[in-house]
C-alpha cells in the first residue's frame, strides 16, 4: 500500500508588505525562499512516498534527512512571518508579558537577553520557547532548521537571522534589523501560542 503524504500549500503573508523597516525586496525575497522551502517539502514527501519503506533503499536515510530541513524550513518561516505585523508592544497585563517579568526579571532584561541571542556569530535564529517540564521560558539559538532545538519545548516566538532576512536592507548591521524586527513584533500571536500551550495542560 502506497505511503499518504499530505500537499503543503505557502501561506499568503503579503499583508507584511509595507512594514517599517523591511523593504518590499526584502519582503518579497523572504517570501520566494519560504514558497521554495513549501515546494521542496512537497517534492521530498513524493520521493519518499515512492521508496520502500523498511529503509534498505540508501535513497530513503539521504532523503529524510533533507525532509527535516526542507520542512522545519517552511514551518520556521511560517512561525517568523506570523511573528511579525505588529506593532511591537507588548499588553503589559497580558500573561506572556506577566511571564517574561517572572522569568527573566522583567520585559527589558528579556529583550536584552533575546537581541543578545539574535547577535550570536553565525547564522541561525533566535527563539522564544516555553518549556513544559519547568513551566519556564527560555531564549534559544538555533543554527540549522533541523538543528538545536529544545526537545519538548513550545515555540513562542523566533527571529530569523540568516542573512537573506536582512542584508538586502542592512548589510552587515544585523544590530538595526534586530531592532527593526522588534518595533513590528506581532505580541498577539505569541499570546495566542501561550495560551494554546496553557490549554493542553488544563
Amino acid at each position: 500500500m502506497p505511503v499518504k503524504t499530505m500537499e503543503y500549500q505557502a501561506r499568503d503573508y503579503s499583508k507584511l508588505i509595507g512594514m517599517e523597516g523591511f523593504s518590499d525586496g526584502l519582503i518579497n525575497n523572504h517570501f520566494k525562499l519560504y514558497q521554495g522551502y513549501v515546494g521542496n517539502t512537497n517534492k521530498l514527501s513524493e520521493q519518499i512516498a515512492e521508496l520502500p519503506q523498511e529503509g534498505a533503499d540508501p535513497r530513503f536515510a539521504e532523503l529524510n534527512r533533507r525532509f527535516g530541513f526542507e520542512w522545519n524550513g517552511m514551518r520556521l518561516h511560517e512561525y517568523y512571518f506570523d511573528s511579525l505585523g505588529g506593532d511591537g508592544k507588548v499588553d503589559g497585563n497580558g500573561a506572556l508579558a506577566k511571564k517574561i517579568s517572572e522569568d527573566f526579571g522583567g520585559l527589558d532584561s528579556w529583550q536584552n537577553s533575546f537581541k543578545a541571542v539574535g547577535m550570536i556569530r553565525g547564522v541561525g535564529w533566535a527563539a522564544l520557547y516555553l518549556d513544559p517540564n519547568s513551566n519556564r521560558l527560555l531564549n534559544f539559538w538555533i543554527n540549522e532548521h533541523h538543528v538545536a532545538h529544545p526537545s519538548g519545548c513550545q515555540l513562542l516566538l523566533i527571529m530569523d537571522v540568516w542573512e537573506h532576512a536582512f542584508m538586502l536592507d542592512y548589510g552587515l548591521n544585523r544590530k538595526d534589523y534586530i531592532e527593526a524586527f522588534m518595533r513590528n513584533v506581532n505580541w498577539k500571536a505569541a499570546e495566542q501560542r501561550l495560551a494554546g500551550v496553557m490549554k493542553t495542560w488544563k
